[in-house]
């Protein structure tokens, strides 16, 4: 080797032995200003500032900037559930047939534009509200909503598009034979009242989630009930309305036979139904992670990231079983029932995705794809209640189901982990009252209707499709 080379690496030692003693110093330099950087920032941006307006409109201070991050953030995951809503009319649109495609997107548009004017109108206020049973009206008014730095216009944005979440399932279990005028009538009924007085009793901060010292549930049972996303507040009410509703309703012509058997009916486009549940997928990653509602804190980040690894292991571990138990079942991996398999782990790690742990999640998603495809055989078979995309089970079933083992997989009160039964009681009260609230309603409404109105379309427009009887108009020419 020559003089030359051993100049040159012993140079690049040196080096790097400068560069290593200088690693701490710049670490310890780095924290020492991280604090000072965003005062730093704000100022110089206060500074640059051409008029005394555009100053007063800069952030300040952390606390300015905290609550822009979080409400950035809150209003991201607004949109991912939004955009949830063609997920759900393209998967009803796929599993059902091609003669009512028009009505299926028209009703998954209508719902959400009139569900959002009723929530904003009278909604928001029965959820949010002063009361007991049913928070006080505040008609148009946002001004009685006070929250920790976010905008009451934002809050009410992210809390529209869960409210017409929970209306758009029962769309598809009442697919193909209800009038679309009548279809209007029960959205306003389930945005304006039935998801809010039970929202009320949760997130609004009701009864089952009063932690107030000496509060009846926390006398009873040691803890409050605990939906963190959804799977009880807005996937098993809309569950169990659209059971109701399917069974008012009655089957689709042709459904059953003359000796009582289940006929299948399949739906005409499983590709459409496959994109659709690619794209839910997509949106509970808004409405699981973004139920954290803060981005801006350590603690707020490790929350978003845990919720969006649990959420999606729970939709893979519950696309997983619905395959494999449907090819043990009926001899075929069915692509129809492992797509309801991942909404079904969708469903279920919603309540407590924030509690339990990557294995926990996995549990929970396996257990409510097994449980999806029993319930779709019972409620088809034993009940005789005809649902063309499954929406009973998956949103209703599973939703019940998943806010259940958050009871016992929750990693700090939960039964598994030595807990005790204070929080799967505290559950299992929830998911009963709520469900039997929303149920009950749904029955009170559905027959007050189909008595008055009639809720089904004549059988001639069944047969023939009501998009070109209901709209004028058919999906494909």
């Amino acid at each position: 080797m020559d003089i030359y080379k051993k100049y040159r690496i012993s140079t690049l030692c040196l080096l790097g032995i400068l560069l290593l003693s200088l690693c701490p110093a710049t670490s310890l330099y780095a924290q020492e200003t991280a604090t000072e950087v965003i005062d730093v920032v704000a100022t110089t941006a206060v500074e640059a500032a051409e008029t005394p307006e555009e100053a007063a409109s800069i952030p300040t201070t952390v606390g300015d900037l905290v609550n822009g991050l979080n409400t950035v953030w809150m209003l991201l995951a607004a949109m991912l559930v939004f955009f949830m809503q063609p997920g759900f009319a393209l998967v009803e649109a796929g599993f059902t047939r091609v003669k009512s495609t028009a009505n299926i997107m028209m009703k998954n548009l209508v719902d959400f534009s009139f569900g959002s004017l009723f929530y904003w109108c009278v909604g928001f206020g029965f959820m949010f509200g002063i009361g007991d049973f049913i928070g006080a009206p505040h008609f148009f008014d946002l001004g009685f909503y006070e929250s920790d730095g976010l905008p009451a216009e934002g809050f009410l944005v992210f809390q529209t598009v869960f409210c017409a979440t929970a209306a758009t399932i029962v769309s598809g279990a009442m697919a193909e034979r209800t009038k679309f005028s009548m279809y209007l009538v029960y959205t306003l009924f389930i945005t304006a009242i039935i998801y809010p007085v039970s929202g009320h009793w949760t997130w609004g901060g009701g009864w089952l989630m009063n932690d107030a010292e000496g509060s009846w549930i926390m006398e009873t049972f040691g803890t409050t009930f605990h939906d963190f996303a959804g799977s009880t507040i807005v996937h098993s009410v809309g569950g169990w309305i659209a059971l109701v509703g399917a069974a008012i309703l009655g089957p689709r012509i042709g459904k059953y036979g003359k000796d009582g058997k289940s006929r299948a009916i399949p739906g005409h486009n499983l590709t459409i139904a496959a994109l659709g549940v690619f794209i839910l997928w997509f949106g509970w990653f808004g409405f699981n992670p973004g139920s954290q509602l803060a981005a801006a804190s350590a603690d707020d980040q490790w929350m978003i990231a845990h919720c969006f690894l649990t959420t999606n292991l729970a939709a893979c571990a519950g696309g997983f079983a619905a395959l494999f138990l449907s090819w043990i079942r009926y001899g075929k991996p069915s692509l129809s029932f492992t797509l309801n398999g991942v909404l079904a782990g969708l469903v279920g790690i919603t309540a407590g995705c924030d509690l339990v742990s990557g294995g926990g999640a996995v549990c929970i998603g396996m257990l409510c794809g097994i449980t999806m495809i029993f319930s779709v055989d019972f409620i088809d078979k034993v009940l005789k209640i005809d649902d063309p995309v499954g929406a009973s089970s998956v949103h209703g079933v599973c939703g019940f189901l998943g806010t259940l083992l958050t009871g016992l997989f929750a990693t700090e009160e939960g039964l598994f982990y030595g807990g005790g039964w204070g929080l799967l009681g505290a559950q299992a009260l929830g998911a009963v009252v709520i469900g039997c609230w929303a149920a009950g309603m749904g029955f009170i409404i559905f027959k007050t209707i189909d008595s008055i109105f009639g809720l089904r379309v004549p059988a001639r427009i069944e047969e023939e499709g009501l998009d070109i009887y209901e709209h004028g108009e058919s999906a494909y020419n």
